[in-house]
């Protein structure tokens, strides 16, 4: 749990900084650290960033979806009284800030979104079976990143103990299930903010034709390339991550 973590009541959130915000997601197996690289750069540069905690596995097992969580993110903006917001998401969390961007389009400036699903889903769902495999969990959080480094000890098993305790289980699972019914496929062309599209080469979660899909059907979107790198752009090349989201504030005036 980070030091400088926020708790006020059913929120739990990182914030710094001052100016245009940028309201992070993180993904279904990430957390608040897998995006500490924009919490350090941003803040001095005229933006403000706040990564809340989502509430993927504290949820009743029949409102675990993406659209529960959308309206999830809705509350903690009205919490904070923040409008006019760029969602930055990763995986799922690109995919909740995609529904919550349809759902709620007049609070969204712009979007960032790396390894988003909504298009495709191919996550750990095969694994289930094998979720007592230490070695096989290992593997698969590994095949994340293109540096298998990445999946340190601590990242291998926070995923092998989610996937080993049955409430866990059922609500990725019951996730996993709702990413497939809430396909952003016909509904991405009405969106009309800006969309920064930021992927690894070398993703094979979400493998390159699924970005060239979201560049396709997002009206706004810009496309970048980090080369050498899988699923988790923000993690495996932080800077550079970086770099290519402040260029793309700077082009959109954002």
């Amino acid at each position: 749990m980070p030091k400088d973590l926020i708790k006020d009541g059913k929120f739990n959130y990182l914030s710094k900084g001052e100016g245009t915000p940028l309201v992070v997601l993180h993904g279904l197996m990430g957390g608040l650290s897998n995006f500490q690289g924009m919490f350090k750069h941003f803040p001095d540069n005229g933006f403000r960033v706040i990564i809340p905690e989502l509430p993927i596995y504290g949820l009743p097992l029949i409102k675990t979806n993406v659209g529960t969580l959308a309206k999830f993110v809705k509350e903690f903006l009205d919490y904070l009284d923040l409008k006019d917001v760029v969602l930055v998401g990763n995986s799922l969390g690109g995919h909740i800030a995609l529904v919550f961007t349809k759902m709620y389009p007049e609070l969204v400036k712009g979007l960032v979104l790396t390894g988003s699903s909504g298009l495709y889903e191919s996550g750990m769902g095969e694994s289930y079976p094998k979720r007592g495999d230490y070695e096989y969990i290992k593997k698969k959080a590994e095949d994340v990143f293109y540096d298998s480094t990445i999946a340190t000890k601590d990242i291998v098993d926070e995923v092998y103990n989610t996937v080993n305790d049955r409430g866990r289980l059922l609500r990725t699972i019951a996730i996993a299930k709702s990413a497939i019914r809430h396909n952003m496929a016909k509904d991405l062309p009405n969106i009309s903010c800006p969309a920064c599209i930021i992927w690894g080469k070398n993703d094979i979660v979400t493998p390159s034709e699924v970005a060239y899909d979201f560049e396709k059907l997002l009206p706004k979107s810009t496309l970048y390339w980090i080369d050498k790198c899988g699923h988790a752009a923000m993690m495996e090349h932080p800077d550079t991550f970086n770099e290519l989201v402040h260029k793309w504030l700077i082009a959109e005036a954002l």
